[in-house]
């Protein structure tokens, strides 16, 4: 719920400053990795392994709010699809795989935002979603749940190098700090981290 609260503020603070400063939009789009750290389960002692995705992009569309010196403050939606993350777990009750879907409305910071390289840095929240497989890692059908909401929480950095015109590259790391899937055992855990990494095209107009 705290991740909800915080993106409904997060959105309503930058439709209130959109409307009276100058707006310059952005779209971009990044390919990469999603990492998801190991997790045990107490009732065996054995870890559950979860694989890097098959694959894994992020797009965001965001819009310049206002520009102080060399400081540009964006509203930005990033939106992160992970196709495919494989389980790996001794037992065979955990599914065979998971995805992931997370929108989160964020504001983005970026430094020197008028030159040709800007660092910047982001936070926001919003909803996420997995989706569990229907098979079991050996055999079998998933008797548990094969969909599940979450709020998330994210946080980036990343780095754009606008090297022709209004064209840029995009180099980005983001934590989409979640709920956790339904994987049919009890982890001890009710938050992950996916740490996302990538990189791509961006675009101003």
């Amino acid at each position: 719920m705290a991740a909800k609260r915080l993106a409904v503020l997060v959105v309503l603070v930058l439709v209130f400053v959109s409307g009276a400063f100058a707006q310059i939009n952005e779209v971009s789009l990044t390919t990469g990795l999603v990492f998801i750290s190991t997790q045990t389960v107490p009732s065996s002692g054995l870890p559950i392994h979860f694989g890097n995705a098959s694959g894994s992009i992020v797009g965001s569309y965001g819009r310049l709010l206002i520009g102080r010196k060399i400081f540009g403050l964006y509203a930005e939606a990033p939106v992160a699809v992970v196709w495919k993350t494989d389980l790996n777990y001794r037992y065979d009750q955990v599914p065979q795989d998971i995805s992931s879907v997370f929108v989160t409305p964020s504001a983005r910071l970026n430094i020197f935002f008028r030159n040709s390289v800007t660092p910047w840095v982001s936070v926001g929240g919003g909803y996420g979603r997995f989706r569990e497989s229907h098979d079991l890692i050996w055999n079998g059908l998933n008797p548990g749940p094969t969909g599940n909401n979450t709020g998330v929480v994210q946080f980036g950095a990343g780095l754009d190098v606008w090297f022709w015109h209004s064209w840029g590259a995009r180099f980005e790391a983001r934590d989409f700090y979640s709920g956790v899937p339904d994987l049919n055992v009890d982890t001890g855990r009710s938050r992950q981290h996916n740490y996302y990494v990538g990189a791509g095209v961006t675009h101003r107009f």
